[in-house]
């Protein structure tokens, strides 16, 4: 007989830092469970339209006229390293071309880039 109290008494003691702690972890258990359960979505574009833009753009490079100015031809330079380095985060290549400067080096490491995507399936020219 005296079990009884002890029992109600260590059920009211303890109900209510179980409530509590139930009200705030289960609410957050819940979000976790939903967002394991959704797709998830890739954080760039579809690797195809990846893949058009950079043959596009290499394309652009390589048929430059001579006469063309230094800004034009530095900036599709700039753009067409931005769609290497979108396209090696895609197909998980590494790469140094955001740490070469521009030159003789970095020319160099798009070519391997280049060379690295081929391999991967995924073709520039």
């Amino acid at each position: 007989m005296a079990t009884v109290p002890v029992a109600l008494y260590a059920v009211v003691a303890v109900a209510p830092s179980a409530l509590f702690w139930c009200a705030t972890k289960v609410p957050e258990m819940v979000r976790r469970w939903r967002r394991r359960r959704e797709p998830e979505l890739p954080a760039g574009p579809p690797i195809e339209k990846l893949a058009a833009d950079l043959r596009r753009v290499h394309r652009l490079l390589a048929e430059l006229p001579p006469g063309a100015s230094a800004v034009r031809r530095y900036g599709t330079r700039q753009a067409y390293d931005a769609l290497l380095v979108q396209a090696c985060r895609e197909v998980e290549v590494d790469h140094r071309l955001d740490e070469l400067p521009e030159g003789f080096d970095r020319g160099i490491e798009r070519l391997r880039v280049e060379e690295s995507l081929a391999e991967r399936g995924l073709s520039v020219s």
